[in-house]
């Protein structure tokens, strides 16, 4: 099998601007969080990777979420199953780092190797987890990656692998340094960030010479400043403040869910867990706190990945049987009236607050004890990713981004006894995403689609709540069309200028 297609540049949302007009196009895009970090192997957090991703660092494979090219070049031209086991890939020639250095297949090795390092916490690595990977240079611009066990999609999963140059330190930079089309020139704390475009770079230019980022947390304030032409792009908007000819709507790639830690009283109860789920009104918030065509959830994935299991049904909101179940629960000796810590993420989702007051009501009304605790992002990420907090029982809401289509960028990390970010140990789910990522085929999907009902009828591994509906303000003096990776991803190269 062999991947081979020419890469065209980076993509512009507009026709060609000639260098002379984009030598002064500067736009101004407002963010509803600012990132606590600037890393490259971090971009796979929304609120850095809107930044980050694709302008200031690249990757080997890109997923084309704008057409239907699939898997496309960026700095590898080509790939090739070598043996069931490798994959090997072509790299780029005569792309440099925005520091002048050369790119090569070193710093491939060396950007893989660092994102699996155990001396860093990298987000991109847990896509990873459960595979054994071992990247080997082959010569200046070939690589291999072999994998135990086979990996038919490791191109796309290498769609999410940041490249940094060979003498990058292991820890955290705050000065990222990429092969993309921008540098960041300034970074002020709690302000802003400027990206500025680089003359050097290995593609097409695109028209947007200056990216200034600001942070507002309130989403009325970031839809009112590109409506006064104080900013260009507000990426995120509420469905209240989305009026205007200049909003427009996007299915975006976002579920959002309670995740629940298993192995804490009372949560360790199947009974408890039913309780949560059916004690909130899930239909409720579709269309008030959030958007018209809003979906309720029944897996971590939303219905267009592969193997979604289209038998699994929502559990209806039924706050009468939520109560019984805690009272049977409690009658055998299960601590129902412990407090329950919810963690939100402030800034997670347009009326993120608003929607975690409404869950702390309905399941206080069916005699859950909870305590409601919104926080950043930084101290989100405590509670998100072991070591969990282990003194009282926690349940996390957060957001799952999933634009990729395939559930093996989701299952190892949120369900496996040993994923980052799983709240359950299940020897059969073990066993079901071990054999699904291996997998090709009918087989691949049957395997996903069986994981995806046990977990959600059998297991009742989570208080899944929806599949979300973005929505954006776009000022008059720019072109540009969010898409499903919008929520986690904009590059710069797609905004047109009029």
């Amino acid at each position: 099998m062999k991947h081979s297609m020419l890469w065209a540049g980076a993509l512009l949302a507009t026709t060609a601007l000639s260098p002379a007009y984009a030598q002064d196009s500067a736009v101004t895009i407002v963010l509803g969080e600012e990132p606590d970090l600037v890393e490259p192997c971090m971009a796979t957090r929304s609120n850095i990777g809107r930044i980050v991703l694709g302008n200031i660092s690249e990757t080997l494979t890109e997923l084309d979420v704008r057409g239907d090219e699939g898997l496309k070049p960026r700095l590898a031209e080509s790939w090739e199953l070598v043996n069931d086991n490798t994959w090997r890939f072509k790299l780029r020639e005569g792309v440099t780092f925005s520091d002048g250095s050369t790119f090569d297949a070193a710093d491939v090795k060396h950007s893989f190797d660092r994102a699996k390092s155990d001396q860093i916490t990298c987000e991109i690595s847990r896509y990873y987890e459960g595979i054994e990977i071992t990247p080997s240079v082959v010569d200046e611009h070939t690589i291999d990656f072999t994998t135990e066990p086979a990996q038919p999609i490791l191109p796309l999963l290498l769609s999410l692998l940041t490249i940094v140059p060979s003498e990058t330190a292991i820890e955290f930079t705050r000065e990222p340094v990429g092969t993309g089309p921008y540098v960041m020139s300034n970074w002020a704390p709690g302000q802003s960030i400027t990206l500025e475009r680089r003359d050097d770079y290995w593609g097409e230019a695109p028209a947007v010479s200056t990216a200034n980022y600001v942070f507002r947390a309130d989403p009325s304030v970031r839809a009112a400043m590109v409506q006064a032409g104080e900013a260009d792009i507000a990426p995120s908007i509420s469905a209240i403040d989305a009026t205007t000819d200049m909003d427009a709507s996007y299915p975006n790639s976002e579920t959002t869910y309670l995740r629940i830690d298993h192995s804490v009283a009372p949560l360790d109860d199947k009974r408890v867990r039913e309780a949560l789920n059916i004690g909130i009104d899930r239909e409720a918030f579709v269309g008030t706190i959030l958007a018209d065509g809003t979906q309720v959830a029944t897996a971590l994935n939303v219905p267009t990945t592969l193997g979604w299991n289209a038998d699994t049904e929502a559990r209806p909101y039924d706050p009468e049987r939520a109560k019984a179940l805690l009272e049977e629960a409690k009658a055998d000796g299960v601590p129902v009236d412990t407090e329950i810590l919810l963690v939100g993420r402030t800034g997670n989702f347009p009326g993120a607050t608003e929607t975690y007051e409404a869950i702390q009501s309905m399941l206080s009304e069916v005699g859950f004890n909870i305590r409601l605790q919104m926080v950043e992002v930084a101290e989100h990420e405590q509670y998100y990713s072991k070591p969990y907090v282990q003194d009282q029982p926690v349940l996390v809401g957060a957001q799952h981004d999933n634009s990729r289509g395939d559930p093996v960028f989701s299952m190892y990390f949120k369900y496996h006894s040993e994923g980052r970010q799983s709240g359950i140990a299940d020897v059969k789910a073990d066993d079901l995403i071990t054999r699904a990522t291996a997998a090709t085929g009918d087989e691949r999907v049957a395997l996903w689609s069986e994981l995806f009902g046990y977990l959600h009828d059998e297991v009742i591994a989570d208080a899944l709540l929806f599949h979300m509906v973005g929505h954006a303000r776009v000022g008059n003096d720019v072109e540009f069309t969010p898409t499903i990776a919008t929520n986690s991803q904009l590059q710069l190269s797609e905004i047109g200028l009029k």
